[in-house]
């Protein structure tokens, strides 16, 4: 959630800092500042609000020093202000602390250094770090850490400097991601391997319970005790410059890119002389894959609801029974353990703490793991049995939309490649093979749906509640629809099957309530059209998503938004685009900031 950026080195850091917490934005944050070193001492500045505020404070000359940290905040303990955005220092102005995550025993901690004297300035559990470490520091910054996160419990990202060490950076890892690498002018250091990309001639992904010690020239990594460790290089994950031109928004370029996204999803993927899909990175076998009597899916948040459109593809096509549980809830749960389950760890970015902790449980219980991710080498990808990278891009809006529908999408691939290998026939699994290439192409028409959507936003735009319906495939996708309008608008919006609407959310409808219907073209259709009647006869609009033509569901709806014909298999990936275009344009139409939604992060790494 939070981002935190480090450099030492030859340049003048504070400009560093600024370029690397200003490719850490799309994360979500709410204020952001900088510590630079000189022989001085340390250099703070600090701002509510966004990086072009902070760069505002340093002004043309920056700050003084060649080594540093920075970070944007995201608030978990205390409320949006200056005294409690990071770096916090100790009461002797000898250390600087950046950090990540959440110490659960902040409260204990704060009152034995209290009692001993200490003097806090904030409402953070951060700044009791700093006090802690400071307390701790006796000539080695390294030791100093060490020794304070002994005490310390939760999950962290943290990185420390210290005015008498000059040129140093410590950071630790638990839970929470850190990343460093070399470049050509010294060593940097981030929450994200996005901020390295073209600053570093490779990464290194700092492993669980480590700590490392970066100069301007060395960068060395030692586990939770006293022992070094080798570190483990990656190349660099290569990104295009963030730049959402010429579209006015990330999430409108990341809607727009989706039939791209698609079509690298599936690139080499699709082998149409055996009806099948396969998965070259893919370490679990097909033999091991045949034993697999259950699958459970986790994820949270969008993640969560491609896990739902994935039991349905995979009950259907592979005909294995499926349970998606949130991750927040599974990491918890004292469920009984099949030896023959796999878990399958849904996640965009591979750093959400509870999907993590989720599938470190299934690890610690002895089951099989596989994670759908789109960030290779992050946590969750490095730490599952099997991991199938979605391709789907660099995703800089904090609202999911492109790595939806590449969800769907490689969750589709994966029940046809475990379907082949168990009950599917080859000419079944060569007519989804044809139906799934043809799904790009399909996308792209859906966005034609752009103009009628702008329409529907504008009447509906000064609405304050929206009811979202489906049913089978496309439940999930109501359940999307609503969260999307949710997260960038600020509507209250609800998803739910739409036979449901009449144990209770029917209550909700009047004239100015407007639901969206997502109609199907199967078995259910006419039971739908039935719950659209029932919301006309109590006066409240009806949008419709219906397949080309409408037929009658024209003929009764308010507003019809037509998206292209496929298979009710792979309607929710074709179906959710009107509603993300939907909740885009009621959101610029309310002003609303689109890419970066207030009290949301791109990647929530706290519990």
């Amino acid at each position: 959630m939070c981002g935190l950026f480090g450099y030492t080195g030859r340049k003048e850091a504070s400009r560093v800092l600024l370029d690397g917490i200003r490719r850490l934005e799309y994360r979500g944050y709410d204020s952001a500042g900088v510590v630079t070193g000189t022989a001085d001492g340390l250099h703070v500045r600090r701002s509510v609000g966004r990086v072009t505020r902070l760069a505002e404070l340093l002004g043309d000359r920056g700050a003084p020093g060649r080594w540093g940290l920075a970070h944007t905040r995201w608030a978990t303990h205390g409320r949006v202000s200056e005294a409690n955005a990071h770096p916090h220092v100790d009461a002797g102005g000898c250390v600087a602390v950046v950090h990540n995550g959440v110490v659960e025993n902040y409260r204990r901690l704060r009152d034995e250094l209290a009692a001993d004297g200490v003097c806090f300035h904030s409402e953070t559990d951060t700044e009791v770090l700093a006090q802690l470490i400071g307390r701790l520091y006796a000539g080695d910054l390294l030791t100093a850490v060490r020794q304070a996160l002994i005490r310390v419990k939760g999950m962290y990202a943290v990185g420390v400097v210290c005015r008498h060490e000059p040129g140093v950076i410590v950071a630790a890892r638990r839970g929470s991601p850190v990343v460093f690498g070399q470049g050509d002018d010294g060593f940097y250091l981030a929450s994200d391997a996005h901020a390295l990309a073209g600053f570093t001639r490779g990464l290194t992904y700092l492993d669980d319970r480590r700590i490392c010690r970066l100069t301007e020239t060395d960068g060395r990594v030692w586990d939770e005790g006293t022992a070094p460790v080798a570190a483990v290089h990656d190349a660099p994950a290569t990104y295009r410059q963030a730049d959402p031109a010429p579209f006015p928004h990330f999430m409108l370029k990341e809607i727009f890119d989706q039939p791209g996204a698609l079509e690298e999803g599936m690139r080499g993927r699709l082998d149409d002389e055996s009806g099948t899909a396969r998965f070259d990175e893919l370490d679990i076998p097909a033999s091991r894959l045949r034993q697999v009597s259950r699958l459970v899916l986790t994820g949270c948040g969008t993640s969560y609801h491609a896990g739902l459109v994935g039991e349905y593809l995979l009950e259907e096509l592979a005909r294995i029974p499926v349970e998606v549980e949130y991750a927040s809830e599974f990491r918890y749960r004292n469920a009984p353990v099949d030896r023959d389950t796999l878990v399958i760890a849904v996640t965009q970015s591979g750093e959400t703490a509870d999907t993590l902790a989720a599938l470190r449980e299934a690890r610690r219980v002895g089951l099989p793991t596989l994670s759908v991710c789109n960030v290779p080498g992050s946590s969750v990808a490095r730490e599952s049995d099997g991991d199938i990278e979605l391709r789907a891009g660099a995703e800089f809006g904090v609202a999911s939309t492109k790595a939806f529908t590449s969800q769907c999408l490689v969750l589709a691939l994966l029940a046809l490649h475990i379907g082949r290998t168990r009950h599917l026939s080859r000419a079944e699994g060569e007519r989804v093979v044809r139906d799934l290439t043809a799904l790009p192409g399909a996308v792209r028409r859906a966005l034609g749906c752009h103009d009628a959507v702008k329409r529907v936003a504008a009447r509906f735009a000064d609405t304050r509640n929206v009811l979202y319906l489906g049913r089978q495939y496309l439940y999930p996708v109501a359940l999307e629809g609503a969260l999307k309008l949710k997260e960038i608008s600020y509507i209250h919006a609800e998803g739910y099957p739409a036979a449901e609407m009449k144990h209770g959310p029917i209550a909700l409808v009047d004239e100015n309530t407007p639901s969206v219907f997502l109609v199907p073209r199967g078995d259910v259709f006419d039971k739908v059209m039935s719950n659209m009647q029932e919301i006309k006869a109590r006066g409240g609009p009806v949008i419709a998503v219906a397949a080309d033509g409408g037929g009658e569901v024209a003929q009764l709806a308010d507003e019809l938004i037509l998206v292209p014909d496929v298979p009710d298999y792979l309607e929710p990936v074709v179906a959710a685009v009107p509603l993300q275009l939907l909740a885009y344009e009621i959101a610029v139409l309310r002003g609303c900031d689109v890419d970066k939604p207030r009290n949301l992060a791109k990647s929530v790494t706290v519990e």
